[in-house]
């Protein structure tokens, strides 16, 4: 599900979320930033804007996204969480070099035979390695 920028104050209604200038800052960033930030980037990013704003308020607002299914964690390095506001099935590509994340299409609908007994609740697929550019300025 993509977000549309254009009626975050309306979208963050819908799913019973009040939506102070703080909520729809931090959602309007999630979703214009693709580059899956963390909460230090988000923080840095919008304190500027929102002097009174916390590192406990950015974090508090991004449980209550993930609790809304509008947002999910990323984890592909254990001490670097960052925050994706594009809950659809996809799959990630940290680059070793420039740290930037790609998402790519993956079919996570398709079931693996060795988990059919099982009862699945999160899917995640990771990949690590170096990006295009970074390959494309070795050269």
């Amino acid at each position: 599900m993509r977000i549309s920028i254009d009626n975050i104050s309306e979208f963050l209604l819908s799913k019973h979320i009040k939506p102070s200038y703080a909520r729809i800052r931090i959602l309007e960033y999630l979703v214009v930033k693709d580059s899956h930030p963390t909460v230090e980037e988000i923080y840095s990013a919008l304190v500027g804007e929102i002097p009174t704003l916390s590192k406990t308020t950015v974090y508090n607002t991004l449980k209550l996204f993930m609790e809304a299914d509008i947002a999910r964690i990323i984890t592909i390095e254990e001490n670097e969480a960052r925050y994706d506001a594009d809950i659809d099935s996809h799959g990630h590509f940290k680059c070793n070099e420039c740290g930037r994340i790609y998402d790519f299409h993956i079919d996570m609908q398709k079931e693996i035979e060795e988990l059919k007994a099982f009862k699945i609740s999160e899917k995640s697929v990771y990949y690590k390695g170096i990006c295009h550019e970074c390959l494309s300025n070795k050269n």
